[in-house]
C-alpha cells in the first residue's frame, strides 16, 4: 500500500473495519486529542493544518475553529475534511495561510471549549478547556522551514496490565533532527492545567527521545487519560520548531493480550539499491490481525516504499515491505520506519508499535584515476550517478591511508590520515588538479586521494584510493633564487642538473629554452631565451634584468633534441619559483609568510 499524510487513514480506516466492531464508547464527550503542524510557503507566509480527533457521538461539532498566532492577531480556519475512523473517533482537518511580521518566535494556539468529561488525571476536565499549541521558529540563521507531520493517529486504546505504546510517526520531509519529550497538557491560552498529573504505571511512563515510543508500563487502573508528547524540530543544534500532540488514552478491564510484532534492524543502504523484506506478526491469543507501516518512505514524490500483505490466518499475518530507493532519498538523517499491529479482538483491539531506520546514502565516486606530472598531479573519475550532488571534495594522504570504509561509513572520517585539499565547483566536474597550492608536492613521495560527493546536508561513500608521485622534471631544477632585488633592474639565479646523455633518447646536438611566468604557478609561461649545446654542460641562467619587487616569478627549462628534421621535446620539463614574501596585518605587527612552488626538498 502507499500511505500519503492522511489520505492513507481511508484506507487504514477501510481496511480495519472489514474485520473490526467498534470497541466501548466508554466515556467521551467531545475534544479527544490534536495537534498544529505547520508549512512554509515563502518568506514569512505559512500554512497551518490542525488536526483534531473527536468523538463521533458528540452533539459538539466545529466546522472552524480560532487560531491565535502569537503576533497578537487571531483568524477563523475552515474545517476542509472530516473523516470517519474506528474507535469512534472523527479526523478534521483544517487549514488556513498566515503571514507573520517578521523573524520571531510565535506560539500558534487553537482551543476548544469541549474537553472530555471524566479524565482522571486532569481535575474537572468537562471544564478545562482543550487546546493545542506548536511553536513555530523564524530566523534569519536557521532559513525557513516546515513541521514534521504526524502520520499515526493518535486513537489506540489500552488494557489494565498490559504494555501500551504509541507513535506519532513524525517525517520530516526537509531532513531535520527530531527529538521527542513528554510535556504537560494545555488549558485555555495554551496554558498548563493546573493540577494535571502524569498516568500513574506501575513500573514506568515516558516517551523514548530518540524513537518518539510513548510507552506506559503499564496502566493500573481503568479510565479516561489525556497526555501530550512535544516533537521537537532541530537543524544544525538550534531549536527550530515543536509541535505538540495532545492524546486521549482510554484504558479498559480485559483479558486480551497485545499482538507482537518480530525483531526488527535497522538498515542502512546505497542509493538506487532495494530493500525487501518479509515480517510476520503474531497474536497470543490467535487473534487475526491488521499490520499497518508508515514513515518517510511511503511519503517521497518518487519509489514510495509498499507493505503488502501476503499472508494471514488464526493468529499471524505476514506482509512484504519494498523499497526501491533513489538519489533523491539520499539524506543525512535516517528514516524512521513505524510497524503497528492491532488484533482484531471483539471485546477490545490492542496495539504493538515497534520502529527500524533506514539511512540511504550517496554511492561512491567511479573510476577515480590518478596522472602524475613533473609538477601536479591530475585526477580524473566517471561522471557521478546522482545528478543532485552538489560538489566533489578532495582529500590526499602522503603514503597509503589503509582507509577501508565499512558499508555505511560516509565522507572521510577524522581519524584517517586524509586531509581535504579542494573541492569543485559543480556535481558534473570529472577533474581535479593538485597543483600543490593547498600543500607543496614533493619529489619522492607517494600521494593517495580519495574523493567525496556532496549533498545537502549529507556525504557519500569515499571512492576507491590511488596513487602517484611526481614525475622527475628533465632538466631538474635546483635553484631559483632573487639574487638582486631591484623594480627594474633585479636578478634572479637558476639552476639545474646536467642530464646524463646516456639516459636520453636523442643524441644531439640540443636545445634549451627558458621560461619564465610573472606567478608562482607557471600559469602564463613565456619564453625568455634560448641555449644551443651540444655537451648539455650549461646548466645555469642570469635572468636580468627584471622587476623583482612586485611579483615572484616561477620557471621551467624545456630540453630539445635539435637535429634538423628530428626536433622534438625530451623528458618533461618542472617548474620552480622564487621565493616570495606574504605579508598579513596582524595587531601591532606584521606576519610574513615565505612563501614558493619548488620540486626539491629544503
Amino acid at each position: 500500500m502507499n500511505y500519503s499524510r492522511f489520505n492513507h487513514i481511508r484506507k487504514w480506516s477501510a481496511g480495519i473495519l472489514v474485520y473490526l466492531l467498534f470497541g466501548q464508547p466508554g466515556w467521551a464527550t467531545h475534544n479527544r486529542a490534536g495537534e498544529i503542524t505547520y508549512r512554509l510557503i515563502s518568506g514569512f507566509t505559512y500554512e497551518i493544518t490542525i488536526n483534531t480527533f473527536t468523538y463521533t457521538l458528540s452533539a459538539a461539532d466545529r466546522p472552524q475553529l480560532e487560531v491565535q498566532w502569537g503576533d497578537n492577531t487571531t483568524s477563523i480556519a475552515p474545517r476542509v475534511e472530516k473523516l470517519v475512523l474506528p474507535n469512534f473517533y472523527f479526523h478534521n482537518t483544517y487549514k488556513i495561510q498566515h503571514t507573520f511580521p517578521g523573524p520571531g518566535i510565535y506560539e500558534i494556539v487553537v482551543q476548544d471549549p469541549n474537553r472530555n468529561y471524566g479524565v482522571k488525571n486532569i481535575p474537572n476536565s468537562v471544564n478545562v478547556i482543550f487546546s493545542i499549541k506548536t511553536k513555530l521558529v523564524i530566523s534569519p540563521l536557521t532559513g525557513g522551514a516546515s513541521a514534521p507531520v504526524l502520520l499515526n493517529p493518535p486513537i489506540d486504546k489500552a488494557a489494565k496490565g498490559r504494555l501500551f505504546i504509541h507513535n506519532p510517526g513524525a517525517f520530516d520531509l526537509e531532513g531535520d533532527s527530531l527529538s521527542y519529550e513528554l510535556t504537560v497538557c494545555t488549558e485555555e491560552n495554551g496554558k498548563p492545567i493546573a493540577g494535571y498529573t502524569f498516568p500513574t504505571a506501575s513500573d514506568t511512563f515516558y516517551v523514548n527521545p530518540i524513537t518518539g515510543d510513548l510507552v506506559w508500563d503499564s496502566p493500573v487502573d481503568t479510565g479516561i487519560y489525556n497526555v501530550a508528547m512535544k516533537v521537537n524540530k532541530w537543524r544544525n543544534g538550534i531549536l527550530i520548531g515543536s509541535v505538540t500532540r495532545d492524546m486521549q488514552i482510554n484504558v479498559y478491564n480485559s483479558t486480551n493480550n497485545p499482538p507482537v510484532n518480530p525483531p526488527l534492524r535497522d538498515f542502512c543502504v546505497v542509493a538506487g539499491n532495494e530493500i525487501s523484506f518479509d515480517l510476520t506478526s503474531t497474536d497470543p491469543d490467535g487473534d487475526k490481525l491488521f499490520v499497518r507501516a508508515s514513515g518517510g518512505p511511503f511519503e517521497m514524490a518518487s519509489n514510495r516504499a509498499t507493505f503488502d500483505s501476503i499472508a494471514a490466518d488464526t493468529g499471524y499475518s505476514t506482509y512484504h515491505f519494498r523499497w526501491i530507493t533513489n538519489c533523491t532519498h539520499i539524506r543525512q538523517r535516517p528514516y524512521l520506519v513505524t510497524i503497528k499491529a492491532t488484533d482484531l479482538n471483539k471485546e477490545l483491539q490492542l496495539n504493538d508499535f515497534d520502529v527500524f531506520n533506514i539511512r540511504v546514502i550517496g554511492p561512491p565516486p567511479q573510476g577515480l584515476t590518478a596522472y602524475a606530472s613533473a609538477n601536479s598531479i591530475r585526477l580524473i573519475w566517471d561522471r557521478y550517478a546522482c545528478s543532485n550532488v552538489k560538489y566533489f571534495e578532495i582529500y590526499r594522504s602522503n603514503g597509503p591511508s589503509g582507509f577501508e570504509p565499512d558499508s555505511c561509513e560516509t565522507g572521510i572520517p577524522a581519524y584517517t590520515s586524509f586531509r581535504k585539499i579542494g573541492h569543485t565547483s559543480s556535481g558534473t566536474d570529472t577533474l581535479f588538479i593538485d597543483d600543490g597550492s593547498a600543500g607543496e608536492l614533493l619529489k619522492g613521495i607517494q600521494y593517495c586521494y580519495r574523493i567525496v560527493a556532496v549533498f545537502n546536508d549529507s556525504y557519500s561513500i569515499a571512492s576507491h584510493e590511488v596513487c602517484a608521485s611526481l614525475v622527475p622534471g628533465l632538466p631538474a631544477l635546483i635553484n631559483a633564487s632573487v639574487t638582486k632585488i631591484d623594480p627594474a633592474n633585479g636578478s634572479v639565479f637558476l639552476a639545474w642538473l646536467k642530464p646524463n646523455p646516456d639516459s636520453l633518447t636523442g643524441t644531439g646536438p640540443y636545445k634549451l629554452i627558458i621560461y619564465r611566468s610573472p606567478d608562482l604557478w607557471g600559469s602564463s609561461f613565456q619564453p625568455i631565451d634560448s641555449i644551443f649545446t651540444a655537451t648539455l654542460n650549461d646548466t645555469i641562467y642570469i635572468d636580468q634584468p627584471i622587476n623583482t619587487v612586485h611579483f615572484p616569478y616561477s620557471y621551467k627549462v624545456e630540453l630539445y633534441n635539435n637535429v634538423p628534421g628530428n626536433i622534438y621535446l625530451i623528458g618533461t620539463p618542472e617548474v620552480a619559483s622564487t621565493l616570495y614574501p606574504q605579508l598579513k596585518g596582524t595587531d601591532n605587527k606584521i606576519e610574513i609568510n615565505a612563501i614558493r612552488n619548488v620540486p626539491w626538498i629544503n
